[in-house]
């Protein structure tokens, strides 16, 4: 299991002397995703991409769900009420409606997170638009500590915004 440790950097020069520093560490470039104001030259740096910047995982999910069960309230009632075969509910009608809901909605859902900031990201919004750098690092649980004494040795103009207890598992 992987933690998120959170920086703000003040400038590029220093996000891509971190990113030197977190690879001679042995962090992977994979784990390593920076945000910056729009525009800005990321050359060199991994630049997070959309699931890391955006609510469309969450987004998914709650659509996934909230679809599903759409899905098999309006399942239940065609079985019920209007039965295909006979006077018989037809019960396996729910469950196709639940799984037709469940993709529509978290089709649906992901169209409209896509386009929405990270919820976990709200709280950096303002420094990014001052020109900060913020840097998510993913690494294991058992190097935390040591990451984060090396990034605050190597770097003391950076500061360390806290970390995620668990990272999601896809963005």
């Amino acid at each position: 299991m992987r933690r998120r440790i959170y920086w703000l950097l003040p400038d590029l020069a220093c996000a891509r002397k971190t990113m030197d520093d977190l690879l001679l560490a042995r962090i992977t470039e994979h784990y390593v995703h920076f945000v910056a104001r729009d525009g800005t030259d990321m050359s060199g740096l991994h630049e997070a991409n959309i699931l890391q910047t955006s609510d469309v995982v969450r987004a998914a999910q709650a659509g996934l769900v909230i679809g599903g069960a759409c899905g098999a309230v309006l399942g239940a009632l065609a079985a019920i009420y209007f039965p295909i075969v006979g006077d018989q509910p037809q019960w396996g009608l729910v469950a196709v409606l639940a799984m037709a809901g469940a993709v529509f909605g978290a089709w649906s859902a992901s169209l409209i997170g896509v386009s929405t900031p990270s919820h976990r990201l709200e709280r950096f919004s303002k420094a990014i638009e001052e020109g900060q750098i913020l840097l998510m690092v993913d690494v294991p649980r058992s190097r935390v500590d040591e990451i984060e004494e090396r990034l605050q040795k190597l770097h003391p103009e950076a500061h360390l915004e806290g970390l995620e207890p668990d990272i999601p598992a896809f963005p």
